[in-house]
């Protein structure tokens, strides 16, 4: 990434966060021993501990640089979360003003340079870690988020001077647009900021978000920020799994025939329930797995951040097609039952004919 150095120019980083969707499951124990990795730290917006805790905090693995078509070097990190998805985080360093900024915004989001990387160097590690893979996916669901991390601004501005003095180049940048936008979006996006101290400023947006905090403060909003794009991945995950599950049962229900043909219900009914009820546990587990015990900051800032890159609409959906696939599931119980009753009325007419008819024709 070119420098732009003027008297004026901020000093930070742009951070690419890639996610993949590669498995229902990664065993994080045996992947700690396989890469000999670390544990993802906690890090804390104050001094207090016990703020932030991951129910089962993800591997880390620092990898070897790679080199951009540019010639710039990047280290990845990656990430291993228990629910199946691994992040790759890809940190570019900047001397920019904030013109500059906007300019290396619109180039760098969304990137699909970065994204390339991030799925070869991912699937770069399956053959190491697939013993801890489980039932690994063919197809892969991916999201992407660009952080914008301030560093160090000149004058030291407090983070409300900042939004109101920058509030529409940081609206540019977070779009990753070069022209300015309109003023209904400009508020749009200002909107959606926090601070917790007078110096520091989180802006989240869709699809970027821009940080001006200490390293400290910084690393806990990148994990919240991550962590939310983990939840919507999952989300999209368990929406395509129940709407291809419906589909299937629907296709079948509409292919029926008489009682008979009911009477295989029951097997549709156990795999339809079978499938709600691995979505509903993995939903609990990943809805579960970062809790915010009593820091107010990072429980705002994962709401915020959930929010906008839609979260809560993609729960809403899942939890719409579990009801309806609860629904489905009664429905095929019930027809299978009357089925199974009409087999056994017809079986008792049989057995009625057949001692009526050895009954007369002893007769005879």
């Amino acid at each position: 990434m070119a420098n732009h150095m003027t008297s004026s120019a901020m000093k930070g980083s742009v951070l690419g966060v890639i996610l993949h969707d590669i498995c229902e499951e990664i065993k994080l124990e045996e992947l700690r021993d396989i890469l000999g990795a670390r544990r993802v730290e906690r890090s804390f917006k104050h001094a207090t501990p016990e703020y932030v805790r991951f129910d089962k905090p993800p591997v880390v693995e620092q990898l070897e640089p790679v080199v951009l078509s540019n010639g710039q070097q990047v280290s990845p990190q990656i990430k291993y979360y228990d629910y199946g998805v691994v992040s790759a985080l890809l940190e570019l360093p900047f001397d920019a003003d904030w013109d500059a900024l906007v300019d290396l915004a619109a180039h760098w989001v969304p990137s699909p340079e970065l994204e390339r990387q991030a799925q070869q160097i991912i699937r770069g590690r399956l053959t190491r870690i697939a013993p801890a893979v489980v039932r690994p996916y063919q197809d892969w669901l991916s999201e992407d988020y660009y952080i914008f991390l301030l560093k160090d601004v000149p004058g030291k501005p407090c983070g409300e001077d900042l939004l109101a003095q920058h509030g529409p180049k940081i609206a540019q940048i977070l779009r990753g647009e070069l022209t300015p936008l309109a003023r209904p979006e400009n508020e749009e996006v200002v909107q959606a900021s926090l601070s917790y101290y007078p110096n520091d400023l989180a802006v989240v947006g869709w699809n970027a978000a821009l940080l001006y905090d200490t390293a400290a403060g910084a690393e806990t909003s990148v994990q919240i920020l991550e962590y939310a794009n983990s939840q919507l991945l999952e989300f999209r995950h368990y929406d395509e799994l129940l709407t291809r599950e419906l589909a299937g049962v629907y296709a079948s229900l509409k292919q029926r025939g008489g009682p008979l043909r009911r009477w295989h219900m029951r097997g549709e009914a156990s795999r339809l329930n079978s499938v709600t009820v691995e979505v509903t546990e993995l939903v609990e587990r990943s809805d579960t797995a970062i809790k915010f015990v009593s820091d107010m900051f990072s429980a705002r800032l994962y709401r915020l951040a959930a929010a906008k890159v839609g979260v809560p609409e993609y729960k809403n959906l899942v939890n719409e097609k579990l009801k309806i696939a609860e629904g489905l599931y009664r429905f095929l119980i019930d027809e299978f039952h009357q089925s199974r009753g009409f087999v056994l009325e017809v079986m008792v007419v049989i057995i009625l004919v057949i001692e009526l008819v050895y009954l007369f024709r002893g007769k005879f």
